[in-house]
């Protein structure tokens, strides 16, 4: 970074400190708390600034993090929060990102293990895929490289996860729409040879023939896309679906604009809820109602668990579940059926 007044001003503005802070960190002289020395450091990387010399010490752990593409918006709040979650520990992201039919999370690993990461987060990968070889997981393991995974892993992975609570998240949904007199509800998802797409049909089946003594109700599986799920609300619409379901606030934008194309209302014919809780669907009209992901606690928790294993001197790779509580966020776009 070139240290002109500019640059010092946009960093100060940012971590909401003065320039004469910044300074010091950047000379490392002067008293500076640790937490507004964290707050630089934030600052510097979110600005795409060099961190000072003295902040790339050979100490100094770098976490390898592969996400899957970056168009979906939850997937880009969680590369936000891992960065800065991991600069808050002392550390350093490298953040790969993959794309459909080209660079894989494989890929990703082969390269950020020959930089010699000190430790691995995996969002949304393969370690969730009831069909994936796992072997690299475990190669990761045996080379000693502590990871985490997030969004649902196979109990096979021998590395802690953190992960949404999708059966919860679907059975507050359900609950919902029952008490709002719908019978005929339907579940959009992603392939359920994903771990998080099969827990949210389980669960859909479970409390579907719970509430309303329906044990085969209206399920389709496709990608986690606009694209895709505006395609397939045809058939469920045809099904006599009243309210949808969806697995992502892709999808359930991707619903209501079949539900729109064919003249019908949201909420007042149809009702949709999505999953996620992304930036701008309390925008929406009418906005969405949908699941809240609690991306903050996942990102905490699991940034914690890998700086405990990265100082642990014995530490044995386990694998763990660890669910998060999600809310659902009554908006808009759900009414009482007509």
């Amino acid at each position: 970074m070139t240290k002109n007044r500019t640059s010092m001003a946009d960093i100060a503005a940012h971590a909401g400190v003065s320039t004469a802070t910044v300074s010091r960190v950047f000379n490392g002289v002067g008293q500076v708390s640790e937490d507004t020395r964290r707050r630089v450091l934030t600052a510097i990387d979110e600005l795409g600034y060099d961190r000072p010399p003295s902040e790339h010490t050979p100490s100094t752990p770098t976490i390898g993090v592969i996400v899957p593409e970056l168009t979906n918006p939850i997937f880009a709040s969680f590369a936000h929060h891992l960065q800065e979650e991991i600069s808050r520990a002392g550390g350093i992201a490298l953040i790969r990102t993959q794309t459909p039919g080209a660079t894989s999370e494989f890929d990703h690993l082969s390269s950020l293990i020959e930089h010699r990461v000190s430790g691995l987060i995996f969002v949304s990968g393969r370690h969730a895929d009831l069909l994936s070889d796992l072997s690299p997981y475990h190669d990761v393991a045996a080379r000693g490289i502590p990871f985490v995974t997030i969004n649902g892993a196979r109990s096979e992975v021998p590395a802690p996860d953190f992960s949404t609570g999708d059966s919860l998240g679907i059975r507050a949904a359900v609950t919902h729409l029952h008490e709002l007199g719908h019978t005929r509800i339907a579940l959009l998802t992603g392939r359920t040879h994903i771990v998080p797409a099969l827990r949210k049909a389980e669960a859909f089946t479970q409390v579907m023939g719970e509430l309303i003594g329906d044990h085969s109700p209206i399920i389709e599986e496709t990608f986690y896309t606009y694209e895709a799920a505006a395609a397939y609300t045809h058939a469920l619409l045809e099904r006599g679906a009243t309210a949808i379901i969806t697995g992502s606030d892709l999808q359930a934008l991707g619903a209501i604009r079949t539900i729109s194309s064919l003249g019908l209302s949201v909420p007042d014919d149809v009702s949709v809820i999505g999953f996620d809780d992304t930036f701008l669907m309390s925008h929406l009209n009418p906005a969405l109602t949908t699941i809240h992901q609690p991306v903050q606690s996942i990102v905490t928790s699991a940034v914690r668990a890998l700086f405990e294993a990265l100082n642990t001197a014995d530490y044995t790779p386990t694998h763990a579940d660890y669910v998060f509580s999600p809310d659902l966020i009554v908006r808009g776009s759900t009414a009482r059926v007509n």
